[in-house]
């Protein structure tokens, strides 16, 4: 029934699939139109397409994925009429969404955005971005493809989401350079152009409509994929599994905090410290952070801003600076961003603990007394002082007020754990570092602590 001879277009993007592609291409074809049950013979395809695909995916992003299949013009035939896709439709689409430039993608994603021709509303690119990062998050649980995170496990994702999609939206540039934002954003009118452009500069949007597709309707799910992202899109989460923890990050924060770590680290996070496990202590902290390898610190204040800093290096004990140019900052609540290194000063993270002379706590970006991001040693206080921007990392203040109170606090190592501090035969770091040895000892660790994280390690390897 698909009527005459296909078109060279067909055969083109066709070729683009490898042959076992496109035998899961034509499967889930078939199985879309293919007659579901009885209804299936009365009803026709267009319904029957929409009630298989609701399960893995949520139905505003059905209708959205249809749309953009019956927008692709088949020379010939009459286009936008037809409430049933044609497999060539089907076929293009698939091409130009997951093997395409961003050229190819830009006019499917714009009927994906609305219906009609012509530019689109600020308001409607928004609520497509939001229906986008909600279906991801969806249909990698709906999947069981989180890794060990999962919806009970961290903060509720509808407010991460609404913040994601600002954070990629405040990328949208008019012609002439400028950013709308606010209500002004929601009103403008975005052409093509500058849509295909914040496609172009805004990777995201490719990669969740791919992990959309893909896992979604299940095609090319499990064929080795030319592209990295989608593989460390979400890292995998260890030591938090039944501990009745409930994490500070959402799925669409960790996504975005992620997707900005040196590559090498993106596949794995270890809860190393949580205020609410380990008690509120300073010693306590310290001790279940120091030579873990590169960590990433969240924290919330009493007024429930949350926001915190990825560490390159290993926390060390040291009335030093420490890390590198890899450091930043963020923000996950009230809104989402990171912050990078501006190159106006190497002050990219400090703890200290016990010494008369220097400030003691830890801190990230600005100076002493004076820190972009700073929990005192007397442990529940804190300071993000950024008049206006923290000189390190040009990030504004993250809490609400400058001097905080410390409602929660965890730390993640992420990327492999270094080989146990010096267990192959190297000097432990503890044995150069006597002050850090009596910390552990203070906090009532003895020298073997870090044996204690190995069975956590293990009992989520069945996630």
């Amino acid at each position: 029934n698909m009527g005459n001879a296909e078109s060279n277009a067909y055969q083109n993007h066709l070729s683009r699939f490898l042959p076992e592609e496109q035998s899961d291409i034509d499967g889930v074809f078939d199985t879309l139109s293919g007659s579901r049950g009885s209804a299936g013979a009365k009803s026709g395809k267009a319904t029957k397409k929409t009630a298989y695909m609701r399960e893995p995916l949520p139905e505003q992003m059905t209708v959205r994925l249809c749309n953009g299949m019956k927008s692709i013009d088949l020379t010939g035939k009459s286009s936008g009429l037809s409430e049933q896709i044609a497999k060539e439709q089907f076929v293009i689409f698939m091409s130009n969404l997951l093997k395409g430039n961003a050229d190819e993608k830009i006019t499917i994603i714009m009927r994906m955005i609305s219906k009609t021709e012509g530019p689109v509303k600020g308001k409607q690119i928004q609520e497509f971005t939001e229906d986008l990062i909600m279906s991801v998050v969806h249909v990698l649980s709906y999947r069981k493809e989180l890794k060990g995170w999962n919806l009970e496990n961290t903060r509720d994702s509808a407010s991460g989401v609404k913040a994601l999609a600002s954070q990629l939206l405040s990328e949208l540039k008019l012609a002439d350079g400028t950013k709308p934002v606010g209500p002004q954003l929601m009103e403008t009118n975005f052409d093509q152009s500058v849509i295909e452009d914040w496609v172009y500069r805004v990777p995201q949007i490719s990669v969740f409509l791919s992990v959309v597709i893909r896992q979604g309707l299940h095609v090319l799910h499990s064929l080795p994929d030319q592209t990295k992202d989608i593989v460390n899109l979400v890292p995998g989460c260890k030591g938090i599994k039944g501990r009745g923890l409930v994490s500070l990050f959402d799925i669409p924060s960790i996504i975005y905090i992620n997707s900005h770590l040196p590559a090498e680290l993106q596949h794995k996070w270890q809860l190393l410290f949580s205020s609410r496990l380990h008690g509120e202590s300073f010693s306590q902290l310290c001790g279940h952070i120091v030579n873990k390898g590169p960590c990433i610190v969240i924290l919330k204040d009493l007024d429930g801003y949350i926001f915190g800093g990825f560490a390159s290096h290993s926390w060390e004990v040291k009335p030093q600076f420490q890390g590198d140019n890899r450091c930043f900052l963020f923000s996950v609540f009230p809104s989402l961003a990171v912050y990078t290194y501006t190159g106006y000063n190497d002050h990219y993270m400090y703890l200290n603990h016990g010494q008369q002379t220097m400030p003691n706590g830890l801190g990230m970006g600005g100076q002493h007394g004076y820190f972009g991001l700073w929990i005192d040693s007397d442990y529940g206080k804190g300071h993000s002082k950024a008049k206006p921007r923290c000189t390190t990392y040009n990030s504004p203040q993250l809490s609400a007020k400058e001097d905080f109170t410390l409602d929660a606090m965890e730390v993640w190592a992420v990327g492999d754990l270094p080989e146990s501090a010096g267990t192959k035969g190297k000097k432990s770091i503890l044995d150069i570092d006597p002050e850090a040895q009596a910390l552990l000892e203070m906090a009532g660790k003895s020298r073997q602590s870090e044996g204690l994280r190995e069975p956590i390690e293990e009992d989520d390897d069945d996630d």
